[in-house]
């Protein structure tokens, strides 16, 4: 009976996960369908063609797009882990003046939709004259305040012995930070990194209020411009912009998916 019992778990578990993974590997193997093969439901394409990657590339920058949000979505990650990890430490390990109302204001923000944030936010770019400019796209997001928490409840964790070691030795705070700190906090650091990764990469209302200008546009911001303006012309063109905007967020998680389900797997057994 025991054994009948994992044999029907594996059973509907492997159906589960094929109910989600066929859409994905349908829409990818589409985009190498002629027009003619988009109403089948069969994963291998009859006739081989690249000509809805070819007509994507042909009618957009979508190279330039590409780069674009590479550039963004990595200088937003790496600011994020960066200041989001010396604020946490702060929070978690010094004392001074003002800290509990810190931690106050670091969880008020995340009750605040950032819908509402959006007209004073657009007014402020205005006035500074970042619009058409990189800066409005990255200067938003360069602290984050779910991941300040995170980071912050691990450092809690770390034992405080290391830290008066480190003093003694004559260590400043931030070596600190980044030669203890963050070797030991790798799993938290990556299921960070994913999450910002992902949520910039995939941003497009503020790209679309903040940039007009095609060479500046990200990628998600060009494919909905040009879905939205007709440009696509075909099924196959639209799954094939698609699947160029989820093509790096996979590859990012595939090289961090060890420390993000460590970290999954140690927030759970923490409770």
């Amino acid at each position: 009976m025991r054994i009948l019992r994992r044999i029907g778990l594996y059973a509907v578990l492997g159906l589960a996960a094929l109910t989600f993974i066929y859409p994905f590997l349908w829409m990818a193997s589409s985009t190498f369908k002629p027009r003619e093969e988009f109403g089948s439901l069969a994963l291998i394409p009859d006739h081989f063609t690249l000509d809805n990657y070819r007509t994507m590339w042909a009618r957009a920058p979508f190279g330039r797009a590409l780069l674009n949000s590479t550039m963004v979505a990595t200088t937003i990650t790496l600011a994020v882990l960066v200041f989001g990890s010396i604020t946490a430490y702060a929070m978690a390990r010094l004392s001074f003046r003002g800290r509990p109302v810190l931690n106050a204001a670091t969880l008020a923000v995340l009750l605040v939709p950032g819908q509402l944030t959006l007209i004073p936010l657009y007014t402020l770019i205005v006035q500074l004259g970042w619009i058409d400019t990189y800066t409005a796209l990255i200067a938003p997001y360069l602290f984050n305040a779910t991941a300040i928490l995170m980071l912050r409840q691990f450092f809690l964790q770390i034992p405080q012995s290391l830290i008066d070691a480190a003093r003694m030795d004559g260590m400043s705070e931030l070596r600190i930070l980044f030669t203890i700190f963050w070797p030991l906090s790798k799993p938290v650091l990556s299921i960070v990194a994913i999450f910002t990764f992902m949520g910039s990469w995939n941003e497009v209302l503020w790209p679309l209020l903040v940039v007009r200008d095609q060479q500046l546009m990200t990628l998600p911001q060009l494919l909905t411009v040009f879905a939205l303006g007709g440009g696509a012309g075909s099924v196959g063109v639209s799954l094939a912009s698609a699947m160029v905007l989820v093509i790096p967020v996979v590859v990012a998680y595939a090289f961090l998916q060890r420390n993000f389900i460590e970290s999954m797997a140690g927030a759970g057994i923490k409770g």
